[in-house]
């Protein structure tokens, strides 16, 4: 069973789902048929998105939630079970990409994004491994980057962030095939998101800017790679997926 019968039911956990990827993922699973819990740290669009997705006729759950900390990462979890009794999938969407270079020492944007991109990811996948492991299995996307990829200017402490999104996500593929526990890392490029509003270095938030406009690539497109991906059968692990703008070099 594959397409929208495998993803009909499933009970999806979804960070930063109040714009960008994460809402396109929510909205498109929904529409599939899965129920999904969301959590950002704006009440306001994250209530409009799941408001939306009921009006549609699609199950929404929704909590604010700073994947920056652990305890409400844990509440966001604890949703999804008292709700629904389980969780099937946990995508660890949410993050920043304040660029700048190294030597403008912008300290406090580099420990947000580790707080955010790395941390969260962290407290996410600690939040779901629980619950999965009673169920005897469950699925665990973690959001990373091409700049996972690949290391250019301004984009170091960015870069080393999704470097290690990729490697945590490879460590648990190897130690969760005990529990039944499927993990995949999606790597897009520049996605039409609001992504580029968390670059603070004025030069380089116009440089992202003008990227984004010449080639960034719909966020449906990373929500469609991420259903297709847990639309498998549960013997099929898809580990990794790469979305690049065909402009990009």
């Amino acid at each position: 069973m594959t397409g929208s019968e495998a993803i009909a039911g499933k009970v999806v956990v979804i960070t930063g789902a109040s714009s960008g990827i994460g809402e396109a993922t929510a909205r498109h699973l929904a529409g599939l048929g899965a129920k999904v819990v969301l959590g950002a740290r704006r009440r306001d669009r994250l209530e409009t998105v799941a408001a939306d997705i009921r009006a549609a006729g699609g199950i929404a759950e929704a909590l604010v939630t700073d994947v920056a900390r652990r305890e409400q990462v844990v509440a966001l979890a604890a949703l999804a079970e008292s709700h629904f009794g389980r969780i099937d999938v946990m995508v660890n969407n949410a993050g920043l990409m304040p660029l700048s270079t190294l030597d403008q020492r912008r300290v406090e944007d580099w420990e947000r994004m580790i707080d955010v991109n790395l941390k969260g990811v962290l407290y996410g996948i600690a939040a779901a491994l629980p619950a999965m492991q009673r169920q005897g299995g469950g699925h665990i996307v973690c959001v990373s980057s091409t700049a996972g990829l690949r290391v250019r200017p301004t984009m170091a402490v960015y870069s080393a962030t999704k470097f290690a999104v990729r490697a945590i996500a490879e460590g648990l593929r190897q130690e969760a095939t005990a529990h039944n526990i499927r993990s995949t890392v999606i790597s897009p490029g520049p996605v039409d998101t609001e992504l580029p509003n968390s670059v603070t270095d004025p030069e380089a938030a116009e440089a992202t800017r003008a990227v984004h406009a010449r080639m960034a690539i719909p966020a449906l497109s990373v929500a469609q790679a991420i259903a297709f991906a847990i639309a498998q059968p549960p013997e099929v692990d898809v580990n990794e997926i790469v979305l690049r703008p065909t402009l990009m070099s």
